[in-house]
């Protein structure tokens, strides 16, 4: 029986990597689909640089498309911009989009309800897992990410640069979610079983933006 086609929501982090680890038989993943703030050329939210989101979608082996944003898109332009980019692959009979989130319901109320209008159905691999067992899980399975993004509200700024290991998840503190799901954190992965051959990264300089977020400078 064919598998379904569908598209990856993708950040270049854990949760996006786990999500097409954990992705069901059933589905195909035959594209990347990655939001990119074009005036900086990074990866939204991660802060990540294009190249390197170019290259790790090269290391796993499947095609990387952009959604380009602005630095602060609106609401109307962000779902604008995301309905073009899914339009090719809608127009190819490809509905199904998949996405890395765990939890948060007012989220995937959003993102239901959005694709709902472009007529395409979610998929949630990770959806109410265990987010201390899935962290544990991709550790013990040798995928390796470092946290590029700090929430310094939540989290302690030394966490920057960190890779994720168990030692990094025993000095997580009680109230930050080991997966970083409400924001506490956010990571790139660059090795594991999904990788045909492991990124070679160092860190750069560190920057805070908003007066909140802090940023490592992965190269």
């Amino acid at each position: 029986m064919p598998r379904t086609k569908a598209i990856l929501s993708w950040s270049g982090g854990k949760d996006s990597l786990m999500a097409l680890w954990k992705l069901p038989t059933e589905y195909e993943v035959v594209a990347l689909l990655t939001n990119l703030n074009q005036q900086q050329d990074r990866v939204s939210v991660h802060g990540i640089r294009r190249y390197l989101i170019e290259a790790q979608a090269a290391a796993i082996g499947l095609p990387l498309h952009f959604v380009m944003l602005s630095s602060s898109p609106s609401n109307a332009e962000y779902e604008a911009l995301v309905e073009n980019a899914l339009s090719p692959f809608h127009g190819q009979g490809i509905t199904h989009i998949i996405y890395g989130d765990l939890f948060l319901q007012d989220i995937r109320q959003y993102r239901d309800h959005f694709s709902q209008r472009l007529e395409m159905q979610t998929v949630y691999p990770l959806w109410g897992l265990d987010t201390h067992k899935l962290a544990h899980e991709f550790t013990d399975a040798k995928f390796r990410a470092s946290i590029v993004c700090v929430d310094t509200t939540q989290l302690d700024p030394k966490f920057i640069g960190r890779t994720l290991d168990n030692d990094l998840l025993r000095e997580l503190p009680a109230s930050v979610d080991p997966c970083g799901e409400n924001g506490e954190f956010h990571t790139f992965a660059f090795d594991g079983p999904l990788f045909k051959q492991s990124l070679q990264v160092t860190f750069g300089e560190t920057w805070l933006q908003d007066n909140r977020f802090l940023y490592c400078d992965m190269i």
